[in-house]
């Protein structure tokens, strides 16, 4: 007996001293655990203050059916069950017979509802039985965060996310995941807890307890009103042509400020939303946007001028083998015209003549130009452009006159835009930007400033040119059909081949429609792209009837729904337009007073003001200039009679 004591003591103290780190550690594993807090992620916001995204706690609520003792589980079933099946709609039969399924199975996490927000997590804490709590009534409640889009599918994809999957890795998609971890993730906090049974654990006040720090709040460029008006405009003209996917970037010309951009992509069921940043990441063939930059090369060069005559012929054309096709003939043209009409073998013989022995020359003017670079904007997933060089695996005689005209080479559309942005915007380049500011609270914690990647891009006489040919392309070349007498716009359509070589083009041929330019011609505030990729050719596929229109409703409704507080010093600029607008008007108020005037013509206020005037009363149907007047003009008219006026 004394020798079996003398064992124990030895193995007490053995335990106490030698092993005791060893089992305290293996204690503490079991029952103390250390927990993060998470941070709250800040929250991005349009160039106004609108919320675009936001973190909000959401709840799946849960039901332990072994916890309740017997008798309660019975006194609350048919509570629980009327409870639950006013919130949902199902019948109380279903619900007990589940309550019971569950506990008969021993099930300890029977769900109840899953991602509700914190007013329906009241709704179920006030439940019968549940309201006794997780110890007495089976609630379990699990929380955590999800990211919000207040504005819906609203630029969505450019907005974006941050997600991390159940290995660890990370998907970083727009602004959100690319200020994710530097400014809107914030930092985790810690805390000691300790188990106290049936799998619950509790915090325990220590004076190591880390607290989390919020992160910071995302100001972007983006207006809400204009990302609006591109969103719509691109979605109707996707359904009307039953496009495979598009894109629309605004970007305001001086500061590079992206204003709107939307990426829209068609769902199995033929609807559409943001699938992919399409203007960011695609880098695909531009086709005749790219002529611009071709011609205003040779320009810059001097190897043409814009008066120069270039033979477009009957509209076919060989190059080293190849020929090459324009959508009709256009015969002896000038080197302007060719960009108007949007003629290929024009703008191949241009370049061909000008740059065969040294194609070298006209690559580096375009390398310059920082065209085969990538923007290197904070969006990650930038596409990356390619030009092909003397040398390279996609390089033939053929390559150089491809090139003029936009093929064999690739380029994203928000590279195409950041060039005809620098036209706008007399020669500088800036770089796309899509935020302004991060900020804690009103502290301003980051303010991103305009970047200039090139200062000038060319001359003044180039950039001039350039400037005329591209009003001219909507006043009388390819885009005519936009034209406006009241709004002007410049710009470039595109029509492209996708897919070309694949076997099945011919029987089922593809296309990229497009659209850069800037607005208005005169004085731009505004660049705007737009790229439809696969419209249904049954239904049309040229840029300046697929995409064109988008362009021009983007521009025409910013300037008639968003006020642009900086061009009020243009209201004293006097115009020939707007001088012989006015007199018109002049004359036709002190002509009539009791007799209906032909009011057809004049914009619709100025009808509505005139109108009034005679006292008569004016109702309008559209916005724009007056087409149609319920009142022949000659009648007699008298006062507080209704006119109806449609634009």
């Amino acid at each position: 007996m004394f020798i079996f004591a003398i064992a124990v003591v030895v193995k007490l103290l053995s335990i106490q001293f030698i092993q005791g780190d060893k089992y305290k550690a293996l204690v503490e594993e079991s029952n103390i655990k250390e927990v993060s807090i998470p941070a709250n992620r800040g929250n991005v916001y349009s160039a106004d203050g609108s919320l675009l995204a936001t973190s909000i706690p959401k709840y799946d609520i849960r039901f332990d059916a072994i916890t309740p003792t017997d008798k309660r589980f019975k006194e609350y079933l048919t509570p629980l069950s009327e409870a639950l099946s006013k919130y949902s709609g199902k019948s109380v039969s279903y619900y007990k017979k589940e309550l019971q399924k569950a506990r008969a199975n021993k099930n300890r996490y029977y769900l109840l509802a899953r991602n509700i927000g914190y007013s329906e997590y009241l709704k179920f804490r006030s439940f019968p039985l549940l309201e006794l709590g997780p110890y007495k009534g089976g609630l379990i409640v699990e929380q955590y965060v999800k990211r919000e889009h207040p504005l819906g599918e609203v630029a969505q994809r450019t907005i974006g996310y941050e997600r991390v999957d159940e290995e660890g890795n990370i998907t970083r998609a727009g602004i959100d995941g690319a200020f994710g971890s530097d400014f809107l993730r914030g930092t985790d906090g810690k805390r000691i807890k300790q188990k106290i049974g049936k799998g619950q654990w509790k915090p325990i006040t220590v004076d190591n307890e880390v607290e989390p720090k919020d992160g910071y709040d995302v100001y972007t460029t983006i207006d809400v009103n204009i990302q609006d008006i591109a969103h719509h405009a691109l979605l109707e003209q996707l359904e009307k042509y039953e496009a495979e996917h598009g894109t629309v970037v605004v970007m305001e010309v001086k500061t590079g400020e992206i204003r709107a951009i939307s990426n829209l992509g068609r769902t199995s069921k033929n609807t559409y939303y943001e699938k992919r940043n399409y203007a960011v990441y695609e880098s695909h063939e531009p086709g005749s946007t790219f002529k611009l930059m071709a011609l205003m090369a040779a320009l810059e060069d001097k190897k043409i001028d814009t008066s120069d005559v270039v033979d477009t012929g009957n509209g076919y054309k060989v190059f080293y083998g190849r020929g090459i096709k324009d959508s009709h003939g256009n015969g002896k043209i000038s080197a302007a015209r060719a960009l108007e009409v949007s003629s290929n073998i024009g703008l191949a013989t241009i370049v061909d003549n000008a740059y065969a022995k040294n194609p070298k020359r006209f690559l580096n003017i375009l390398s310059q130009w920082n065209l085969d670079k990538k923007l290197n904007i904070s969006i990650k997933g930038e596409g990356e452009p390619m030009i092909p060089k003397p040398g390279d695996d996609r390089w033939s005689r053929n390559a150089l006159p491809s090139i003029a005209y936009g093929y064999n080479l690739k380029i994203t559309p928000l590279q195409t835009l950041t060039f005809y942005n620098a036209v706008a915007n007399n020669g500088v380049m800036v770089k796309p930007r899509f935020i302004r500011e991060v900020r804690d609270l009103d502290k301003k914690i980051e303010v991103f400033e305009k970047e200039i990647i090139n200062e000038k891009i060319c001359s003044d006489e180039t950039l001039q040119k350039a400037k005329i040919m591209l009003e001219n392309v909507v006043k009388r070349g390819t885009g005519s059909s936009l034209y406006s007498d009241y709004f002007s716009m410049s710009g470039k359509t595109g029509t492209a081949r996708v897919e070309y070589w694949m076997k099945d083009w011919a029987e089922n041929p593809r296309y990229i429609s497009s659209f850069a330019g800037y607005f208005p011609a005169d004085n731009p505030k505004y660049s705007c792209i737009v790229v439809i990729h696969k419209p249904s050719v049954k239904k049309g596929f040229y840029g300046a009837d697929v995409s064109g229109p988008v362009f021009k409703k983007v521009a025409q409704k910013i300037f008639t729904d968003t006020p642009i507080i900086d061009e009020v010093e243009t209201l004293e600029a006097k115009t020939a337009k707007v001088e012989k607008e006015y007199k018109t008007y002049y004359d036709i108020a002190n002509r009539y007073k009791t007799i209906m005037p032909d009011v057809r013509g004049l914009p619709i206020m100025d009808a509505v003001a005139l109108l009034e005037n005679m006292g008569l009363k004016v109702k309008i149907e559209g916005v724009g200039v007056v087409e149609n007047q319920s009142i022949s003009k000659g009648t007699k008219v008298k006062k507080d009679q209704t006119v109806v006026l449609k634009a």
